[in-house]
């Protein structure tokens, strides 16, 4: 933590106007003190614009330049303004009003409905969702669950970009939006919507937005008297307006220019919302007399990581690349970002819990780490394998794998039939486990293609594919397994993922992760398809995967961790590609893209323990090809190789070193309140008694045994090999 962005936990309100500057760097100043006219400042990750805009406040109430009732700042959440406010009390400018754009707007709202309109404001409804649903009812359209989420999305976002449903079609292709249905079918159930509301004499989230800019509009002793109230305006993460938030902003405004605005355009990460940086980018443009001031000095994260993430904006293309900010860290130096690459997911994910795992122990705490990725979807793996690990996890911004409305509803079809799977026509022709997961989650919404486009659809999609994958998964590491057996198993898995939540590593979509920052950050799925996502496809959708990964880098303060895998599933294709985001800034690359000079000394390099990175995974091999040893086939099933024999191949297998590890991996499943199958599978027992290692290195070679089970149980393991008994009955590791 630095002086420059981080305060004690009850600072003393400073005695003075010069004091609310004392602590602030040049650049800081200048906006502090340029109260006059149009301001643009355009801040960097990490660069305290949160405490250069409030301490601009603070100074021009504090001076008596401003009035703390003449002053309206606005952001974006609750949490954003309440911070704001709390800086403002902090530095003595009580009174200022810091509010989102929709509360400051519902306020004047329901205070000028009944002169400007007469009555009392209509209702409004918390949730719209409902109302879409009933609209597409009334136009005869049925929509599922995902379909509904999507329409109700692309309502909101032809409001904010101030689209009515007769030019929705036209629009939407033109901003090449992904429509969930036909969308002269959207514009259908849009227009119903709209009937609906006012049939029933209700407003939605964005209705406030646009009667507030109807009423300010129609009524200009409404809009004076806004004016009247309000001279000075600051506006923080202006890369995110959206079409209306800006005409709501200039009427606000009228003819003055006594505005700043704060941004970065190269964190503009919701143009899927409506949200737009052109607004910040050519706020020069519309204010020709305006002050610009670039805040670099980055506080809050190392030079490797800042190396990295100026890296990653200097390989950026288009008009948000142009207007980049090359920061300047301020902290000392600390570890290279670290790359790993594996060879599927699970071990990805058993890498970051292991690292993670290694982390705590050696005292970072839990909630100063995090595991981003890309969607949602993702989740599962990385909640299943920190509790494996025993690691304390946190979800921000999206529901448990488990709690999830289409798995919940998937778990229950699978459930009903595996008991009653003999009536079911969908499993008459199928015989293998993993086809008749995927006939049951047919009718759930699943095929074997994603749907194009994101959005609900999509990410419903992507649940049910991924319950798929661990069917595939699951078969492979127990064959002869029965649909009964994977509703145990999903169970076990649901009821260890249901504990209460508890403070502990968070686990986060890039998005939701926006604004917030960690000692220690694990990106994660930084592959081709996956980081870009395979359906963002212009180069301005590109351009947003690039600001996307930017921006999860820069939640690091100190330790980055960035990993791939080269499959989905274990035994699979390894056809994947790291993502080409990192071409250029990976050891091994190739050259550098240029122009990430203003970020630290020393390049990227993979880190090492002496520098304080966690050390490298072991990779699994994957440049031979796995034979069997009995006769020399290449082995591709994913339980064949971990036996290193195909499964027709006669065994030679010590059967009763077979059974005492299978009574031994009964109670350590106990103690430990996990599967069995979480200890070790059948398959690496069987490949542990057919081998009967006598040493650490021959235990440490078979498939199966990672790094964290070697150092948690070989101990046990080769002592049953060796015929001692009574070991690791006591729970310990």
């Amino acid at each position: 933590m630095t002086a420059a962005t981080h305060s004690t936990l009850f600072p003393q309100v400073p005695d003075s106007a010069d004091a609310v500057l004392e602590g602030l760097d040049p650049e800081q100043r200048e906006v502090a003190t340029t109260l006059r006219g149009p301001v643009c400042v355009l801040a960097g990750a990490g660069t305290g614009k949160t405490r250069a805009i409030t301490h601009r406040i603070a100074y021009g109430v504090r001076a008596g330049i401003l009035q703390p009732t003449s002053v309206l700042a606005v952001t974006f959440t609750n949490r954003a303004a309440g911070e704001m406010r709390g800086r403002l009390r902090q530095l003595g400018a009580g009174g200022v009003q810091a509010r989102t754009f929709h509360s400051a707007a519902l306020r004047q709202l329901q205070y000028f409905w009944p002169k400007a309109i007469g009555g009392s404001l209509p209702r409004l409804v918390d949730r719209k969702i409902q109302l879409v649903a009933d609209a597409a009812a009334a136009c005869g359209i049925r929509l599922d669950r995902g379909e509904l989420r999507d329409a109700t999305a692309e309502i909101e976002w032809s409001k904010v970009t101030q689209t009515v449903p007769a030019d929705y079609a036209l629009a939407a292709d033109k901003a090449g939006r992904a429509a969930p249905r036909d969308p002269a079918e959207i514009a259908q159930i849009y227009a119903a919507y709209e009937d609906l509301k006012r049939g029933r004499g209700v407003i939605d989230f964005e209705d406030v937005l646009l009667l507030t800019v109807a009423v300010l509009q129609d009524r200009q002793d409404v809009a004076e008297q806004v004016r009247a109230q309000y001279q000075h305006f600051v506006v923080d993460e202006y890369q995110d307006v959206s079409p209306l938030q800006q005409r709501l902003l200039e009427l606000w405004l009228g003819d003055r220019d006594d505005l700043c605005v704060v941004g970065d355009a190269s964190q503009t990460i919701y143009s899927f919302t409506g949200a737009t940086p052109d607004h910040l980018l050519d706020f020069r443009a519309r204010h020709p007399r305006a002050t610009v001031v670039k805040l670099v000095r980055d506080y809050r994260s190392t030079p490797q990581v800042v190396h990295l993430a100026n890296g990653l904006l200097s390989q950026a293309r288009g008009r948000a690349a142009d207007h980049r900010l090359e920061l300047v860290s301020q902290r000392p130096a600390g570890p290279e970002p670290v790359y790993t690459e594996y060879t599927d997911e699970p071990a990805e994910a058993e890498g970051a819990a292991r690292r993670i795992r290694e982390l705590i122990d050696a005292g970072v705490p839990a909630a100063e780490i995090a595991v981003l990725f890309r969607t949602n979807s993702q989740s599962e793996t990385y909640e299943q394998a920190l509790a494996d690990a025993g690691v304390p996890y946190q979800l921000r911004g999206a529901e448990r794998f488990f709690d999830r409305p289409e798995v919940r509803k998937a778990h229950s079809s699978l459930r009903a039939a595996a008991r009653f799977g003999g009536n079911d026509s969908l499993l008459d022709d199928v015989v293998d486990l993993p086809s008749q997961v995927r006939a049951v989650l047919s009718g759930e919404g699943w095929t074997s293609e994603p749907p194009a486009g994101s959005g609900a659809v999509r990410e419903r999609w992507e649940s049910l594919a991924a319950l798929v994958g661990l069917a595939q998964d699951f078969a492979a590491a127990r064959p002869g397994a029965t649909l009964g057996d994977l509703v145990a198993e999903l169970d076990e898995r649901a009821g260890a993922q249901h504990a209460p939540t508890v403070q502990g590593v968070t686990l986060a979509s890039l998005h939701s992760a926006k604004g917030l920052e960690w000692d220690v950050v694990f990106l994660v799925g930084v592959a081709e398809g996956m980081m870009p996502i395979t359906y963002a496809k212009t180069d301005e959708q590109i351009e947003e995967e690039r600001r996307l990964l930017y921006v999860g880098v820069t939640r690091a303060r100190e330790r980055l961790h960035l990993s791939w895998a080269l499959a989905r599933s274990p035994g699979g294709r390894p056809s994947r590609r790291p993502s080409r985001f990192l071409k250029g800034l990976r050891p091994g690359s190739g050259p550098t893209g240029g122009g990430a000079t203003a970020g630290g000394s020393g390049g990227v390099e993979r880190g090492s323990a002496g520098g304080g990175a966690a050390p490298a995974a072991p990779r699994r091999s994957r440049r031979t090809p796995a034979r069997c040893r009995v006769c020399g086939r290449t082995l591709t099933e994913a339980g064949e190789m971990k036996l290193m024999r195909c499964e027709d191949c006669p065994s030679d297998m010590d059967e009763g070193v077979y059974e005492r590890l299978r009574e031994w991996r009964a109670v350590q499943a106990e103690l430990s309140g996990q599967p069995a199958f979480c200890v070790f599978t059948d398959k690496t027992l069987m490949a542990i008694a057919e081998s009967v290692p006598e040493d650490q290195h021959e235990l440490a070679r078979i498939p199966g045994v990672g790094m964290r089970k070697f150092h948690r149980y070989g101990a046990d393991v080769l002592a049953i090999c060796a015929g001692r008994e009574g070991v690791g009955l006591d729970g310990d590791d």
